[in-house]
């Protein structure tokens, strides 16, 4: 079982794809194009933290059933993803245990996620210029900023438009990969 980091899919956000140049003819190839590139990395059993701006619309059950993994999501009722969030669907997937609803700003210490991580994590879907243990190493995840922010070292936006820059693929990234790279992007 494996742990992955992403934010800012947009899923049914037709102007995402002008706003961020996502080169696709259409939202349904874009989405499809999404759900293709996350299941082509992220198996069934696998844990995936979605950090944000999942979609726009009121339903998301078609979109989470066709997504591998288990699969927790922030539940923050300010940005694109309100709509959802207090739509009814939203409890019935979170009763049958397809998402899990997470708080806005999440520390998680990082021996929960892998045995052999000493850091902790602090993931929001915004960037913090500074967060909880940053000085002690800990390393900070969001979204929100769509590959176009500054690199801080221990920071990284895991959204889909930065997996794209760094990765070539619309693909949620692999919690080891994402750490490496919270820290290469500095280096460079």
């Amino acid at each position: 079982m494996n742990t992955f980091i992403t934010s800012d899919h947009h899923f049914k956000h037709a102007n995402i794809m002008k706003y961020c140049h996502r080169d696709f003819p259409d939202i349904a190839t874009h989405d499809d194009v999404l759900i293709n590139e996350w299941n082509s990395v992220v198996g069934e059993h696998d844990n995936v933290f979605h950090l944000g701006d999942f979609t726009l619309r009121e339903s998301i059950a078609d979109l989470i059933y066709r997504l591998n993994g288990n699969i927790s999501i922030l539940s923050t009722s300010w940005h694109h993803d309100h709509n959802w969030l207090k739509h009814s669907s939203t409890k019935q997937l979170v009763e049958f245990g397809k998402i899990d609803l997470m708080e806005s700003i999440v520390v998680i210490e990082s021996k929960k996620l892998h045995p052999k991580l000493e850091v902790p994590i602090v993931m929001c879907h915004y960037p913090f210029e500074v967060w909880d243990r940053k000085h002690y190493g800990a390393i900070h995840f969001h979204g929100h900023s769509h590959g176009e922010l500054h690199k801080i070292e221990g920071r990284l936006d895991v959204g889909v438009d930065s997996a794209y820059k760094l990765l070539g693929s619309y693909r949620p990234f692999e919690l080891s990969e994402a750490i490496a790279y919270s820290k290469y992007l500095y280096a460079v």
